[in-house]
């Protein structure tokens, strides 16, 4: 079985955790309503990155409640510590660093929380199955296991921009050719349940704009960024020259600044219910 490490093809260079960091303003708070915590829960974020969503979860739980942080990078790691020190919350969530081969959780936390959450983790893995077998482990009987992550065939821009479809495809074919799913959040719910978890619900949070949106400029610096940021894996990998690349970067800059631009891209979300009886570590 290929060992489930995660392939992020956009990197952590500090152009990177800049478009993360903005990416979290964006999209936190329709996480959280989804989550729903009431306070108290133990949570376990799977490839929490710069962590912002996870401390976000440690406020929403509150003194009662406990956050653990998982994340491979050490350069994530570090920047999430940093940030954190600078909010004054170095404390509010356990970061460590680990892979989701081999979740660093001690004996005594398997099977102890009630709420395992991952984001934007599975699409970049080569065996979502196993990290998904693993959360489940992680979660108490009952608990809620939570997916989040992307279908890309999913993106639609008007008016559409020739130049930007080749470049597109070729960033979808960069997963295809790392082994890895770029149309996962379809599957989410069946990843559940092949996991041993109850489905509970699924939803999608709408993750687009128009020009004259308030968030239409960051959402269109995001679009534009994950394609900039991956740009040696889609020349490498994705088979788009370069010309062609810069052809559709500038199309798609172009594009934003239309009186009449659209942008409509969703992103799925899938929960499932930890069995009632408990799973060894």
């Amino acid at each position: 079985m290929t060992p489930p490490v995660s392939d992020y093809l956009h990197g952590t260079a500090p152009a990177e955790q800049r478009r993360l960091s903005a990416l979290n303003g964006l999209l936190n708070a329709r996480s959280l309503q989804r989550l729903a915590l009431r306070g108290g829960e133990r949570i376990l974020d799977v490839g929490c990155g710069l962590a912002q969503l996870s401390r976000a979860m440690a406020r929403a739980a509150g003194p009662h409640g406990r956050v653990i942080g998982i994340e491979r990078s050490g350069e994530q790691l570090a920047e999430a510590q940093r940030q954190a020190a600078e909010a004054g919350e170095e404390r509010l969530v356990d970061l460590r660093r680990g892979a989701v081969s081999d979740l660093p959780l001690r004996d005594g936390e398997w099977g102890r929380f009630d709420v395992v959450h991952a984001r934007f983790l599975l699409e970049h893995v080569p065996d979502p199955e196993a990290v998904v077998a693993a959360m489940v482990r992680a979660a108490r009987p009952g608990g809620r296991i939570v997916l989040e992550d992307d279908d890309h065939d999913l993106l639609r821009l008007w008016p559409e921009v020739r130049e930007a479809v080749p470049l597109w495809l070729a960033y979808i074919q960069t997963y295809a050719a790392s082994g890895c799913d770029p149309f996962i959040g379809r599957r989410l719910v069946a990843l559940l349940h092949g996991a041993g978890a109850a489905p509970a619900r699924n939803h999608w949070n709408f993750f687009g704009g128009c020009a004259g949106s308030p968030e239409f400029a960051a959402l269109c610096d995001n679009f534009i960024g994950i394609l900039a940021g991956a740009r040696q894996a889609i020349v490498t990998l994705g088979g788009l020259d370069e010309a062609r690349f810069d052809a559709g970067i500038a199309a798609l800059t172009a594009w934003g600044k239309r009186p009449d631009a659209a942008l409509w891209y969703c992103t799925f979300w899938a929960e499932g219910i930890a069995p009632a009886a408990g799973r060894p570590a």
